[in-house]
């Protein structure tokens, strides 16, 4: 198995295991290879590590959520394995450069107002 099939898998494992909590060892260890070929390769590839890779998935659900599904922010932050909502809407804000309910209250309008 080369290394990009092996990084292919972790990012496999990833988008179906979002919510869970990341054992770096662990998927490295399921992947067959050691942590830290894991983190170059996954680098390499992505150009992010497993643990940024997870955020990602996990605001772009969470700012789905809440904007097909009308979940509020802690509900949403809950639902895609974030512990604290404080955390959630610090890393949300990061991401997006507004708080949860301000980007899905920006994105609303904008669908609003497209013809």
């Amino acid at each position: 198995d080369s290394p990009a099939n092996k990084i292919s898998k972790a990012v496999k494992w990833l988008r179906d295991n979002y919510k869970e909590t990341l054992k770096v060892s662990l998927l490295s260890r399921d992947v067959g290879m050691s942590e830290s070929s894991l983190h170059h390769h996954f680098k390499t590839i992505t150009s992010m590590t497993p643990m940024q890779y997870q955020k990602q998935l996990r605001l772009h659900e969470a700012r789905k959520l809440m904007l097909i599904d009308n979940l509020g922010a802690n509900e949403a932050g809950y639902e895609v394995g974030y512990q604290s909502a404080a955390q959630f809407s610090r890393e949300y804000s990061r991401m997006y450069g507004n708080s949860p309910l301000r980007d899905v209250a920006i994105l609303k309008t904008n669908i609003r107002n497209t013809p």
